[in-house]
């Protein structure tokens, strides 16, 4: 498959962590083939700052972060939709890295790694990678059969969106867009989660305590809000199902291809 890659930033009063974010797509040792900002409503120089460094601009006056995000997608041209957020600083070879796995044989629907938060103390960092994203990656990996994607992280294929795009609760302000997103995804799709694949980010959701227990709040309704037909074990049974049909059909295959 041939890949191009575009990298959507939702965006809403972030000029400055994202003019460092694009600084540092620019020093990609893989370059994106499209950067896309969407502006959620900003009353700074996001808009002004997109435009500087040369991405291509999408305004979304309705504020929320998943109607954001899925403006971008929807969008976006590339054949791999890679996301971060405004705060996220990408290393020169995070592209290139994510380009790798999805030209792999096996490789999955989306593809994801942790944070490290550069801008809190070091003990601060070191709780909030342990507790906080550490615990989201442990806990939510169990109620969804798989690793949960990781919205200052992550690539999908575009055409997992298109199947998923119409699923998602983008009109909900109060849920978090990637969990929303890894609950959508189908049976059949696949996430791997990279621990390698460091993103250093903001410890921004730690500033002020106002801030991280909204967080927190959109987590529990982005989960509760899902719930319906979505219960762990459900979720399990029914990607039991899609890995045992996929081997099915490469044994069908196999046998199909085998000379007389």
């Amino acid at each position: 498959m041939e890949i191009s890659i575009s990298v959507v930033i939702p965006a809403r009063d972030d000029a400055e962590f994202l003019r460092r974010a694009l600084e540092a797509l620019s020093a990609q040792t893989r370059p994106a083939d499209e950067i896309i900002v969407v502006d959620n409503g900003s009353t700074d120089d996001t808009a002004d700052v997109a435009r500087a460094y040369g991405a291509r601009l999408i305004d979304e006056p309705i504020q929320g972060i998943l109607r954001a995000t899925a403006a971008g997608f929807d969008a976006a041209t590339g054949t791999l939709l890679a996301r971060i957020d405004a705060d996220s600083v990408p290393l020169p070879d995070w592209l290139e890295r994510v380009e790798g796995v999805f030209q792999r044989a096996d490789a999955p629907t989306a593809y994801t790694g942790p944070g490290r938060f550069y801008d809190i103390n070091a003990a601060g960092a070191w709780a909030g990678k342990t507790f906080y994203l550490g615990g989201y990656v442990t806990w939510m990996t169990l109620f969804l059969g798989h690793a949960p994607l990781f919205g200052s992280n992550m690539a999908m294929r575009r055409d997992a969106w298109m199947r998923i795009r119409d699923t998602v609760h983008r009109t909900d302000r109060q849920v978090h867009d990637d969990l929303d997103i890894t609950y959508h995804l189908l049976p059949d799709m696949t996430v791997e989660y990279d621990a390698t694949l460091v993103m250093p980010i903001s410890g921004r959701p730690f500033h002020s305590y106002k801030g991280f227990m909204r967080r927190l709040g959109w987590a529990f309704r982005t989960i509760g809000v899902n719930l319906p037909g979505q219960w762990p074990w459900q979720r399990w049974s029914r990607r039991r199902a899609a890995r045992r049909e996929a081997a099915r059909r490469v044994s069908v295959d196999l046998s199909e291809s085998d000379p007389v």
